[in-house]
């Protein structure tokens, strides 16, 4: 064998190893774990308690408000299409713990409202991470804020089934503590009171029933069923409802648009 052959088999073999070796990596990277601190508005509680059989709607939602809630995980969102189908207000995912910003918050926010719907924003609790009123004043900070403008309807902070820990190693009486300490510092920045989006079997199991919220808080509860529920501990109405989550997340308002529009004013 002549030597520059020799030589041209040895650039193929090493072409060859690093090829394989650059397959293997990016099959590695395409399987990466997904961000540890961005959680959807309901994912623990559909994996919870459930959810209808697909097309199951509940007969309510035709006499009230729709709308739709939104994170990362949707992307730039077509807003005019939702629109045009009947949406008229969304919720927005801004933050989550204290070092999670929703990096399409701006163009789902600005979007839904610039096609006329009443919207609002999100914060995903994270009582193992910090303190109420840090994460509070986080919200706050990075989009979740209110203004009288009669379009913006007040903050939410979505409590529900913690990634590693049902109830984030809180005590009942701690996780009362915390949703106290997140509902006063918002409404001390924003003269709001937060809506508290939760499940029934969530709030039982993590607050044990203990902690009234329903003569301040306005409740938006999870429950992808033909009807809400057994709502949670001395709520007598639920103000939101979030009954699917195909092909989106899909809420809907217990009243009428004017009563959306005095909530949005506060």
């Amino acid at each position: 064998m002549t030597a520059p052959r020799r030589t041209w088999r040895r650039l193929l073999g090493a072409a060859l190893t690093v090829s394989a070796t650059l397959l293997v990596v990016t099959a590695g990277s395409a399987g990466a774990a997904p961000d540890t601190d961005n959680h959807e508005m309901g994912a623990s509680i559909r994996a919870h308690d459930g959810v209808a059989p697909a097309g199951l709607a509940p007969a309510s939602v035709d006499a009230s408000v729709p709308g739709i809630d939104v994170s990362s995980y949707q992307g730039n969102v077509n807003w005019a299409s939702y629109w045009s189908a009947g949406k008229r207000f969304a919720y927005v995912k801004a933050t989550e713990g204290t070092g999670y910003q929703n990096a399409y918050f701006s163009q789902q926010y600005t979007g839904s409202y610039n096609v006329g719907m009443i919207r609002g924003a999100y914060h995903y609790g994270r009582p193992d991470l910090s303190g109420g009123v840090a994460q509070a004043d986080y919200f706050v900070a990075h989009g979740g804020g209110w203004s009288k403008d009669g379009k913006t309807l007040p903050g939410t902070l979505d409590i529900e089934w913690g990634p590693n820990n049902a109830c984030y190693g809180k005590t009942p009486a701690q996780m009362v503590a915390w949703i106290k300490a997140f509902s006063d510092e918002y409404h001390a920045k924003t003269t709001r009171w937060p809506v508290i989006y939760t499940a029934t079997s969530w709030w039982s199991q993590c607050t044990g029933n203990t902690g009234d919220f329903s003569s301040t808080n306005p409740l938006w509860v999870a429950r992808y069923a033909s009807s809400a529920g057994t709502l949670p501990y001395n709520w007598g109405f639920y103000t939101f409802w979030q009954y699917s989550s195909s092909p989106i997340d899909q809420d809907t308002f217990s009243a009428d648009i004017t009563r959306l529009k005095v909530l949005a004013t506060g």
